[in-house]
């Protein structure tokens, strides 16, 4: 897969590949490791230390050229409408970080997300791609599939199933699904995703058959003043099984320009801890990422895409 660009940000580098059908966008990424992520009531210090490739990496692949889901905060629909990346375009993406000048040739940890442009759900080779990685021994990979369950794609249910199986049983529980929810209430909902998502009930309904293997299913919510009951979500989705995170609504072009953004400094924790005090009171776990501005000017956070015509804050 031949390299288009590679643009050097604070945490890593956003790179641009020609696929089979037009340019693709991925991310290799370097990570502050569980003590900062998790350490959810102090914000992340500009220019703080990354961590080495060799105890965590960061893939971001895209598995569609674009993306036809129109969500009101996202970037990636201006690139196009969402088709398929290929087989080879998305084993082509893993291939091109593993073989970056100065990639490790192991790590502790290889976080493969399916989340920089695209619906990964439309696309089934997600989930060879996924099975795949497992080979690689000596990155101890980690898959996740981050998605917002469109409503309209009738493979969904096969998709789930099949994924969930990567998950508990191709790696073990090693493996990761993000379920993009952000409101409770589904009038908030159908805008906010354009009438696209499905419902929390019929979420709920297609998630119910499974039980989690290792870490749970997360239910990710972007704090940008949308409705967040904590009772209803509990009655829909088992607290033993899901995990609640709380992010910051990141600062795309389409969000700043329709006004939609968390409330008050988003790289502090006070903006997330009435939602995460109720959902911890209803039995949920609760992880808060407050993203940092280098991850947020770098344009490395989710609903960004360069190919929108966006461009990062760079290394000089």
């Amino acid at each position: 897969m031949n390299i288009d660009r590679i643009i050097n940000v604070p945490t890593g580098q956003v790179i641009i590949v020609n696929g089979e059908r037009g340019k693709l966008e991925m991310l290799s990424l370097a990570d502050y490791g569980a003590d900062v992520n998790l350490n959810q009531h102090k914000p992340v210090p500009d220019g703080l230390p990354l961590l080495p490739l060799t105890k965590k990496w960061v893939v971001t692949i895209s598995t569609q050229y674009g993306c036809s889901m129109g969500c009101e905060f996202c970037d990636v629909p201006k690139v196009g409408p969402g088709k398929n990346a290929s087989p080879s375009d998305l084993n082509g993406q893993i291939d091109t970080a593993l073989d970056l000048p100065g990639a490790p040739w192991a790590t502790e940890r290889l976080n493969v997300h399916f989340a920089r442009m695209g619906e990964p759900t439309w696309n089934a080779s997600v989930i060879s791609c996924a099975r795949q990685l497992a080979v690689l021994f000596n990155m101890h990979p980690h898959p996740v599939v981050s998605t917002m369950m469109p409503r309209k794609n009738g493979q969904l249910e096969v998709f789930i199933r099949d994924w969930m199986n990567v998950k508990n049983v191709t790696f073990s529980g090693n493996a990761g699904l993000q379920i993009s929810v952000n409101s409770t209430d589904e009038a908030e909902r159908q805008r906010m995703f354009h009438g696209n998502a499905c419902s929390l009930e019929r979420i709920a309904e297609i998630m119910r058959p499974y039980r989690p293997v290792g870490r749970k299913i997360t239910l990710n919510f972007a704090v940008a003043g949308y409705t967040v009951d904590a009772e209803l979500l509990a009655r829909l989705f088992n607290p033993e099984h899901f995990v609640c995170k709380l992010t910051p609504m990141h600062k795309t072009a389409t969000a700043v320009a329709a006004d939609i953004k968390t409330a008050g400094d988003y790289t502090q924790p006070e903006p997330y801890l009435e939602i995460e005090d109720n959902l911890k009171r209803t039995g949920f776990d609760v992880l808060v990422f407050i993203a940092s501005r280098d991850e947020d000017e770098g344009r490395i956070t989710c609903g960004n895409a360069i190919l929108s015509g966006t461009e990062p804050r760079t290394l000089a």
